[in-house]
């Protein structure tokens, strides 16, 4: 071959190389461009609650007779109502039971619910708070499975799993399955504090379980009927529908107050650390803005930080009412991941009189005697959570086997 020509035909094919290469080279820029901007549109992944996986569940719900307990957190991503959803969907709702708070969540703590209507659907409202707190044969009669939509915040005295308990023990009695459609617990991180002691069994501690118990309300119930919880060792037939896309380490920032006095996320981390005053004669500021976010009272040190409980909503007549109170303001302490006593163990140190400071609700909140009598006794917080560290290890070895994120 003629040199000259050889050298031509090299020269061709390398130029082709060279371009396709380029070409290439553009094409991958392009979609790694592409892929980059994907994530930075969406840099995480939305987690789903159990309302929001509807394809899981509604099968299950067409052609029955349902019973639904719920509030205002039952809601799906679009801010749509469950209710109102599932009456969109043909579903045959019957009865709506409402928990602490009513159905709408607009009720104070401990109220008296009655029962009535709803103003919107204009289905018949039962309430499970009060001295009903077990739905009766009677008001079960005609359904054909419970739906539970519910927001939980983690803390063993928070009513919503007590209800959750008589629930299941109502649908084991009637022989009624019931449907859990689950949600994330915001501080499902934690598992702290002292296991509940039997004989301080109440409304606000049904189960030997620490003050934050790092569960899901779907968890919680398999763990209900996997230990044999309900009354003669019962278990009802149990179906969660789990969230997508969440794990217990992450942060979950709740779309709605699950109770008119836990306006915002600090309140939501902080409630179960402040909700032990609720036992003794401290304010944790109902009748203010900041509800579980400051606690005071007028028998604690005069401070920078004063402030005057008011009637307002959620609290028709707050504990001192009127009074000037001094305390601390915990709206912008960094978030919480264990049960903090130092507060609690502050105040009764610094209170006026001491032996006006706890009161009988304390052994209940608590779940054990122990928690008042090392307070008093001046035991330093390292003990008193080294008191804690065996039940608490317990308690994690057994919940494995309910675990389901």
């Amino acid at each position: 071959m003629n040199p000259i020509f050889k050298i031509t035909l090299r020269f061709i094919f390398l130029t082709i190389i060279s371009t396709s290469c380029s070409a290439r080279k553009t094409d991958i820029e392009r979609n790694t461009t592409n892929d980059l901007e994907q994530i930075t549109k969406n840099p995480k992944t939305e987690i789903i609650t159990g309302a929001d996986n509807y394809a899981n569940y509604l099968h299950l719900l067409k052609n029955q007779k349902i019973g639904i307990v719920t509030n205002q957190t039952g809601i799906l991503s679009n801010k749509t109502h469950l209710v109102d959803f599932l009456i969109e969907k043909n579903i045959a709702i019957q009865k709506i039971f409402a928990p602490e708070h009513g159905f709408r969540g607009t009720a104070d703590a401990g109220e008296h619910i009655v029962d009535g209507k709803d103003f919107k659907t204009g289905l018949p409202i039962i309430s499970l708070y009060g001295d009903n707190k077990k739905p009766k044969p009677e008001q079960l009669a005609g359904i054909d499975i419970m739906v539970f939509d519910l927001q939980d915040v983690g803390a063993r005295f928070y009513t919503y799993i007590s209800s959750l308990h008589y629930i299941m023990e109502a649908c084991a009695e009637n022989k009624i399955p019931l449907l859990i459609l689950d949600r994330p617990n915001p501080n499902g991180r934690i598992v702290d504090g002292p296991i509940l002691e039997r004989e301080f069994n109440s409304f606000v501690g049904m189960h030997p379980i620490p003050l934050l118990h790092g569960m899901t309300i779907g968890e919680y119930a398999q763990m209900i009927n996997g230990e044999k919880w309900m009354k003669n060792g019962m278990q009802c037939k149990l179906t969660v529908i789990p969230c997508s896309n969440y794990n217990r380490t992450m942060n979950y920032s709740l779309p709605v107050k699950p109770s008119p006095n836990l306006p915002n996320d600090q309140s939501v981390n902080l409630y179960a650390s402040l909700c032990l005053f609720e036992g003794t004669n401290v304010s944790v500021g109902r009748g203010t803005e900041k509800q579980f976010q400051i606690y005071g009272s007028p028998y604690l040190p005069k401070s920078d930080f004063s402030f005057i409980p008011k009637p307002n909503f959620g609290a028709q007549n707050p504990v001192y009412n009127g009074v000037l109170c001094y305390g601390e303001d915990l709206s912008t302490y960094p978030r919480l991941n264990q049960l903090e006593l130092k507060w609690l163990i502050k105040a009764y140190q610094t209170t006026t009189d001491k032996s006006k400071f706890f009161n009988l609700f304390f052994t209940k909140l608590a779940g054990t005697k122990k928690l008042q009598q090392q307070i008093e006794a001046g035991t330093s917080e390292d003990k008193i959570r080294e008191s804690w560290k065996k039940g608490l290890i317990e308690f994690q070895e057994m919940r494995k086997k309910y675990l389901i994120y």
